[in-house]
């Protein structure tokens, strides 16, 4: 897998793949999306969430290593007692402005100032549901270290973070921190946050390993020959973080669909499959409870490890827990 290609006008472009399908032009796709109904893409249920504040936070096992969902891509994580953040998204709206575009379905299971002194921050790329300015400028001053693909120091530069803080790093470098390693890897996908500036970041995955346990983050992604790359540099990955939301037909390479998230799982190799982009905002045409029964239909039927976790649950990597389907009942 060869690192991130940049052409000479200096846009970053996915390497060529045989499981890519061509994407519907912008008028196709902006029609779409301004005129179809999108029946049972938003609950009219309340999603469950479990609060959890610095009180649990603090009691978890120092020794181990921990997941907490907070709802789209967002996670906290407990490594080995250092606490870091992934993808961070505590605004009530995925967009460029608070009056308008995809607005949450749930609160965040915890504030921005219940959160704890972050070590690390983890960014995949620079969309709206993954690079949040309004929690990025809160944060700035709270994180220690930040990590991304190239392209994206200028951007937090922008929103304040001090750039000496910001590691940037192209496909397969690595970097640590506090204990834990950091690999960006490769992902399927594309960047931009208006539109004139497409493509001009780069896009990745993350291996992050503490101690003997090694999780990976998919970011997002569309299924790609890849995740066989990455599942053999790894050697082992404990868990996989893997996106499962807002596919679709006309944008069949940018997101992976269930039948594709179950296909990456296998291919990496991973011990566990761990469901993220769904459940949050609605960024797509699919039923809102769609991604999770399908994924856990299969998984059922081929008994694989799955983990489908609350809105503010909390996963210890390596340790036994029972998977339910909390979304069932809801409408």
């Amino acid at each position: 897998m060869p690192s991130a290609q940049r052409g000479e006008d200096g846009l970053y472009r996915n390497p060529a793949d045989p499981s890519d399908r061509p994407t519907q032009g912008t008028w196709a796709i902006w029609s779409r999306l301004l005129f179809e109904t999108q029946d049972g893409a938003e609950p009219r249920d309340a999603i469950p969430v479990h609060r959890i504040g610095r009180t649990e936070l603090d009691a978890l096992d120092p020794a181990a290593n921990h997941i907490i969902r907070l709802g789209h891509s967002s996670h906290l994580l407990k490594l080995r007692g250092t606490y870091w953040l992934i993808d961070p998204v505590f605004s009530e709206r995925a967009s460029p402005v608070q009056w308008a575009g995809p607005k949450r379905f749930h609160a965040p299971p915890l504030s921005l100032d219940e959160l704890p002194p972050i070590d690390g921050l983890v960014l995949s790329h620079d969309h709206y549901d993954h690079l949040d300015e309004a929690t990025i400028a809160y944060l700035r001053e709270r994180v220690q270290r930040y990590f991304v693909p190239l392209g994206l120091r200028a951007r937090l530069q922008a929103m304040g973070v001090d750039p000496q803080r910001v590691s940037e790093l192209d496909w397969w470098q690595g970097a640590s921190h506090a204990g834990v390693q950091l690999t960006a890897a490769p992902a399927h996908h594309f960047s931009g946050r208006t539109l004139w500036d497409r493509n001009s970041t780069l896009w990745a995955s993350w291996l992050i390993q503490s101690g003997e346990e090694r999780l990976y983050f998919s970011g997002d992604s569309g299924y790609f020959q890849g995740f066989k790359t990455i599942g053999e540099r790894a050697g082992r990955i404990d868990i996989a973080l893997l996106e499962n939301g807002a596919y679709d037909s006309y944008w069949p390479s940018v997101h992976l669909s269930p039948e594709e998230t179950i296909q990456a799982f296998k291919d990496l190799g991973a011990q566990q499959l761990y469901l993220v982009h769904n459940s949050t905002f609605n960024l797509g045409f699919h039923h809102w409870r769609d991604p999770m029964e399908r994924v856990a239909d299969i998984a059922e039927r081929e008994s694989l490890p799955l983990a489908t976790p609350v809105i503010g649950e909390v996963l210890t990597v390596g340790r036994p827990r029972q998977n339910v389907r909390w979304w069932k009942d809801l409408r």
